[in-house]
């Protein structure tokens, strides 16, 4: 196979559609399928299924997948003006919950592609649960450890949530001494039917109405709230963005939750791949850290 033929492989299999493969490619969508079928009848292996949400890699395709986006990270590395040899290169697409992907990926990722120049890394910030089994991802952050699948799953942190409300908000409405008290609240949440994974799920074991408004987005979340929508669970290391903000009832609620970082099982002799997950780890365990203890200092001032 020649290094055109993984371009157009791996094309389609990240865009899923002769479309948008064409797009990437600078390429004719009609040559796209005619390559792929080119490539499928010299294996003699079919390394899609066609229907009409698109192509989406068969058995085969998926074997083949690793290989390819390894040979292709090598061949980049090769080309790379100045990259040093111990760096990570090639192209590395990471899933991640709207929250760590919003307000603790972009700084981590940022210093590790600082220090790995060679390095291309995509975020995919979705509100669900990702399928590495079709390669939407090469490595997903979780909020829970699944437990099903040949996947390597690791943790990476504990982080930690609380009610929170604007200034204005609290000194606009009765006060809250307790968890009773937040009934005569306006509560923002997530949407009910909307929630991915249980461990999202924060008012199910309080005794308050749900959510008068809601999203399925944290990002949506915490801007009703910097805007005085009412009170709502907020990421504490999410409060640095947020700094209209202030915890409320810290000692009678809080939430304690963790990030896994979730991998298919094929991937754990891929030393780039390592590589990239050991500094992922290590950079968002310090991020969550940093961000927690900066809301207690300042909670602490005078």
């Amino acid at each position: 196979m020649d290094w055109d033929d993984m371009r157009v492989f791996l094309a389609l299999a990240r865009a899923q559609s002769l479309g948008r493969a064409g797009q990437a490619l600078k390429m004719d969508p009609a040559t796209v399928g005619r390559r792929i079928a080119r490539l499928e009848a010299r294996l003699a292996r079919r390394l899609f299924q066609r229907s009409h949400q698109g192509y989406a890699l068969t058995e085969d395709g998926l074997r083949l997948l690793p290989h390819i986006e390894a040979a292709q990270a090598h061949l980049r590395a090769a080309i790379a003006p100045g990259a040093p040899g111990q760096g990570i290169s090639g192209q590395i697409r990471l899933g991640a919950p709207d929250g760590c992907a919003n307000y603790l990926l972009p700084q981590v990722i940022a210093q590790i592609c600082e220090a790995h120049p060679a390095l291309e890394v995509q975020i995919v910030a979705l509100p669900r649960v990702f399928n590495l089994s079709r390669r939407e991802a090469d490595m997903a952050i979780g909020v829970s450890a699944p437990q099903a699948g040949r996947l390597d799953v690791r943790k990476i942190t504990e982080y930690h949530l609380h009610f929170a409300a604007t200034r204005a908000y609290l000194a606009a409405h009765p006060p809250i001494r307790n968890l009773g008290d937040l009934r005569a609240h306006r509560l923002v949440g997530y949407i009910p039917d909307m929630i991915f994974d249980s461990e999202l799920d924060y008012l199910a074991r309080l005794d308050l109405p749900g959510a008068q408004m809601a999203s399925n987005s944290v990002p949506v979340q915490l801007n009703l709230l910097r805007h005085g929508a009412g009170l709502g669970v907020v990421h504490d290391f999410a409060l640095p963005q947020a700094p209209e903000l202030r915890r409320v009832l810290t000692d009678e609620f809080h939430l304690t939750r963790a990030f896994y970082l979730i991998r298919h099982a094929d991937d754990r002799r891929n030393s780039r791949l390592d590589r990239f997950a050991q500094a992922l780890t290590d950079g968002v365990a310090r991020e969550v850290a940093r961000l927690e203890q900066a809301v207690r200092q300042t909670e602490n001032r005078p």
